[in-house]
């Protein structure tokens, strides 16, 4: 199989490939809980696991759908019955995917920005208020 070059284009302003899905983005500050991560796996892909600090706007995940989708990370199971919370189920969390830099630049849309710090490589949407 032969390739022969059509030409060099100038690169078209403005547009990008898109990933096609939307985001999970936390709507409260803290540190993430293992129960609620727990029941956003299965609305999309993780991008931190329990114990990482979140802040409002941050974002948190991967949706399985095209729109974006504002969760809570931090909601704690409630404790009613404390017999019945013995027999609690086991709460199993795929790992989660943790981003390089340049897969960070690659996976965002227009209205998401990249923080960078030593400890962590976060997304974040660039109109939330901090």
């Amino acid at each position: 199989m032969t390739f022969a070059p059509d030409g060099y284009h100038p690169r078209a302003v403005g547009v990008r490939g898109g990933r096609g899905t939307g985001v999970l983005v936390s709507n409260a500050t803290g540190k993430a809980v293992a129960y609620a991560l727990f029941n956003l796996q299965r609305r999309g892909e993780l991008f931190i696991g329990p114990g990482d600090a979140v802040y409002a706007g941050m974002v948190i995940g991967a949706h399985s759908r095209s729109n974006d989708l504002v969760v809570n990370p931090l909601k704690e199971k409630k404790l009613t019955n404390i017999r019945a919370a013995a027999n609690d189920e086991n709460i199993l969390l795929t790992p989660p995917v943790r981003m390089s830099l340049e897969q960070a630049l690659n996976y965002i849309a227009g209205d998401e920005l990249v923080e960078v710090t030593p400890a962590a490589i976060r997304i974040r949407k660039a109109d939330a208020a901090r």
